[in-house]
């Protein structure tokens, strides 16, 4: 059995109460995570020795940048699936099938694929470990799972111009958190995920832990930048309010600002 598109006219980006919802901006959010965690991500992968005539399966594709790398490295007679609740962001590429598709509700195919990916979806998802041992069931003996998560329980500010300006940080990431949490997000699970794939039969599991330094300009502030707006009704309904989002970005933006990311887990496992 190989993936269809699907064609349940239920079918939303909306669904299991999804934080982020579709908005014209959403292509930016691909951007941004790309520039943010791409070079991670890939460098990972690599290490599993993907290469020509490889089959994988990117799901939960976004906006396409892991799947356009996976894609060459599989070429010319490898392919790549990559999949989403709304594909429509993934660019075409040589070797890459982009398809429509829900990984709580709908099936994969068992024993498909020599590697599967998937990066910051599972913790959105309620069913994520009735998920993760659907994403197992569908690798092919020896095939790799790696899933990408965060720990966002860490991730402090360091450096600020005043006491009032860590405060206010403190105040929009516990914000950000309380939104994230009353629509279902596992802040936490990227510290879960080693743990989860072993119990669903995964051996050789490895999680690499990586922080990242956030200082005005880089990638993860410039995103952090970005959610102050895209998120907006959803942190005002948290307790901040359009002036002290403003600050944020104010401060997110000043020289003298530093602080670190949560906990990136890229986590590997094999299915025996």
């Amino acid at each position: 059995m190989d993936l269809t598109i699907g064609s349940r006219d239920d079918l939303s980006i909306v669904e299991s109460g999804y934080v982020f919802g579709r908005s014209w901006d959403q292509a930016r959010q691909h951007r941004l995570l790309g520039e943010a965690y791409d070079q991670v991500t890939c460098a990972r992968l690599a290490s599993t020795g993907v290469s020509d005539g490889w089959r994988c399966l990117e799901a939960g594709a976004g906006g396409g940048s892991v799947a356009h790398w996976l894609a060459k490295q599989v070429a010319p007679s490898g392919s790549v699936t990559a999949t989403d609740l709304d594909p429509g962001w993934v660019p075409p590429h040589p070797g890459l099938r982009v398809l429509r598709h829900d990984l709580a509700l709908d099936p994969l195919p068992e024993r498909a694929y020599d590697l599967i990916h998937v990066r910051l979806v599972l913790r959105h998802l309620p069913q994520r470990r009735a998920v993760l041992d659907k994403l197992a069931a569908a690798l092919k003996p020896g095939g790799i799972l790696q899933i990408d998560e965060f720990d966002q329980s860490h991730g402090p500010a360091l450096l600020a111009p005043d006491q009032a300006a860590l405060a206010l940080y403190r105040d929009f990431v516990e914000a950000k958190e309380r939104m994230f949490a009353d629509a279902g997000v596992a802040g936490d699970w990227g510290r879960r995920v080693a743990a989860e794939m072993v119990d669903a039969g995964l051996t050789d599991v490895d999680p690499e832990p990586a922080i990242f330094p956030w200082q005005a300009g880089s990638p993860g502030v410039e995103l952090l930048i970005f959610l102050t707006r895209r998120l907006r009704d959803g942190l005002v309904a948290a307790g901040m309010t359009d002036e002290r989002l403003a600050g944020v970005r104010d401060l997110l933006r000043s020289p003298g600002f530093r602080a670190t990311s949560g906990v990136f887990y890229t986590v590997q496992g094999r299915r025996p």
